[in-house]
């Protein structure tokens, strides 16, 4: 464990001394596809809960034309 806490110091050092630009180009390389995965799984796990209690989605086509 010792070693990955000094490899991960080392990442972290190595990080705070590129410029502003190269660590938000580093972020959005690594965290954008993250957090995209992350809602995805996210969206397809509500949507099974939903599917399973009985929820719908979409608007009741009756529902929809119904004027206001």
């Amino acid at each position: 464990m010792l070693e990955v806490l000094q490899w991960w110091d080392g990442v972290e050092l190595w990080l705070t001394q590129l410029g502003l630009a190269l660590q938000v180009a580093l972020l959005m390389l690594v965290l954008l596809p993250a957090v995209w995965w992350a809602a995805r799984v996210l969206d397809r796990a509500v949507g099974v809960v939903f599917e399973r209690l009985g929820h719908c989605y979409t608007v009741d086509a009756e529902d929809a034309q119904e004027p206001r």
